[in-house]
């Protein structure tokens, strides 16, 4: 309750600060330059100069949260990643160096490649036929919202929600997980999924295709509403069938948000940490980028140096794909 009482006076607080900070900055900038009481060349210069500065009373604050959160920590960390363990040691080029030679940051590397080549395919793939399968029949919108309900879980929540999937007991007990249950009603031993090197990577993933499905679901399920229908209408009567319709007719049609879809997701998974920690913590050959950065940054190495070099490699993957990701989006927007 405590902690409820204390997000309830946070939502008011920040809410009554942001009316508050436009309401006064607006009436200090309509008394500095006054349209009114004023000849008419003096009224019209003050309201020509309080049309430029007005929108920047809107816009400073986002600037000033972006520059301290955003902008001052990436320049930070290019700094670090140059300094030693405490951050105060110039080491040149040593922590870059180090990442290439370490076991772990390889491990680190191959596993992230390998979330990248599952996690946007398949999450756009489920996303894309269930959106067409929904459509298509009568309940469709409550199915969406079933499916879409995973967004509104955190990355940790479903973790834990998934632990109890993936859970195991000694042979012989009962079974509380899921996966383990089914296993053991088929006459087979369970196991500790999660522990199991190199599968278990693709059973964390499973995760985040469960909660990023619903994304790509809604997206793309918009932009088959877009498509026209005299283009299927007319595939129909030269008697194509639904497979051709969908992979000839639809695909083509929506390629573009498919792209921004899979790219978005893309970039989620680079920066993925969240369920690595909740659920082996980098272990059993788990490791991935961001949870190496926070161990290295934050918890037993406590080397700000190595911690920072990880996060500019995170940055320097992540920026190439979010460009193309934002070009894409706007051609798409202006329909080209």
């Amino acid at each position: 309750m405590e902690q409820l009482l204390y997000a309830v006076v946070t939502m008011i607080a920040g809410v009554a600060g942001c009316a508050a900070y436009f309401f006064l900055s607006n009436f200090l900038l309509d008394l500095v330059l006054p349209s009114r009481g004023a000849n008419a060349a003096a009224a019209a210069r003050n309201m020509r100069r309080a049309a430029l500065i007005r929108p920047w009373l809107f816009l400073g604050p986002a600037f000033i949260a972006l520059t301290l959160y955003l902008i001052y920590p990436v320049i930070e960390s290019i700094r670090l990643s140059f300094h030693g363990k405490d951050g105060q040691e110039f080491v040149g080029f040593y922590n870059y160096i180090w990442m290439l030679g370490d076991t772990q940051f390889r491990e680190s590397i191959l596993n992230n490649f390998l979330w990248l080549l599952v996690v946007p395919a398949l999450a756009t793939f489920f996303g894309l036929v269930i959106a067409v399968l929904t459509d298509r029949i009568w309940w469709g919108n409550i199915a969406k919202s079933l499916i879409f309900m995973p967004m509104a879980i955190s990355f940790v929540g479903a973790a834990v929600i998934w632990k109890f999937v993936y859970d195991y007991r000694d042979v012989g007990s009962e079974q509380i997980g899921i996966l383990n249950a089914f296993v053991v009603m088929l006459g087979f031993e369970p196991q500790a999924w999660i522990t199991i090197p190199f599968w278990n990577n693709f059973f964390l993933m499973a995760i985040l295709i469960w909660i990023q499905t619903g994304f790509a679901m809604v997206i793309l399920s918009a932009a088959l509403r877009g498509i026209p229908e005299e283009t299927i209408e007319a595939a129909v009567i030269d008697g194509a069938n639904g497979f051709q319709i969908f992979f000839k007719i639809m695909v083509p049609q929506i390629w573009g948000t498919i792209a921004v879809v899979w790219t978005t997701i893309t970039i989620l998974v680079l920066k993925v940490f969240d369920i690595v920690l909740a659920m082996t913590n980098g272990q059993w050959q788990t490791q991935v980028l961001a949870n190496l950065m926070f161990d290295w940054m934050f918890r037993g190495g406590g080397d700000f140096g190595r911690g920072a070099a990880i996060a500019i490699v995170i940055m320097a993957l992540v920026i190439p794909i979010m460009i193309w990701n934002i070009r894409n989006a706007r051609a798409e927007m202006e329909g080209r």
